[in-house]
């Protein structure tokens, strides 16, 4: 299995979720925002130049999220 890089912010509840290689920067060159009603909250998924899917950036994680993904991830604050 692949090493996924999440981080996650207690303060502001909001995780990001790399689709990077380790170490590689994640460039996003534009966002795409789900629809808040039909995700129930924030998502947001960010695009690469070349239109590859870099990130998705979760906003209320903690409701979002299962629970040991937070617990595992880098945190932010």
């Amino acid at each position: 299995m692949a090493d996924l890089r999440v981080t996650y912010d207690r303060t502001v509840d909001a995780a990001y979720v790399y689709f990077v290689a380790p170490g590689d920067p994640a460039k996003s060159a534009y966002m795409y925002a789900c629809d808040e009603d039909a995700v129930g909250g924030m998502i947001n998924l960010d695009f690469g130049e070349s239109g590859q899917l870099v990130g998705v950036e979760v906003l209320a994680a903690s409701t979002k999220l299962p629970r040991y993904l937070l617990d595992s991830a880098e945190q932010l604050g």
